[in-house]
């Protein structure tokens, strides 16, 4: 299945979000039993997850270590990256254009990683 079709973003609001976990297959299940979520595999340890309308699109991503990570859409990459680090949060991954989006990840003062997508 190819990408789902992409939704509108919103500056500031949710744009994406990662589920990940240690096996996709299981992970993949769950959420299409439980939500009814489209999960269409693109590959070796990553899926693409569409959700109903109104809901951000997502992934599911095989990593060691379970996570859930949301992407929130901003206006400047740059300014939001200086902003978070003036705040009291750091850079977990610099901006990065992965052929998809723009983006990067943060770490608020506790800790909690967000990834930052550029809109």
């Amino acid at each position: 299945m190819s990408h789902p079709q992409r939704k509108t973003h919103h500056i500031n609001g949710f744009g994406h979000f990662d589920i990940a976990g240690p096996e996709l297959a299981p992970l993949e299940r769950f959420y299409t039993n439980l939500f009814g979520w489209d999960v269409a595999p693109q590959g070796p340890g990553y899926a693409m997850v569409a959700t109903p309308e109104g809901g951000p699109n997502g992934a599911i991503v095989e990593t060691p270590v379970p996570s859930l990570t949301f992407g929130v859409v901003v206006a400047d990459l740059n300014g939001a990256l200086d902003l978070a680090v003036r705040e009291g949060g750091r850079v977990v991954l610099p901006k990065t254009d992965n052929g998809w989006v723009k983006k990067a990840q943060i770490a608020d003062p506790a800790g909690n990683v967000l990834t930052l997508i550029e809109g």
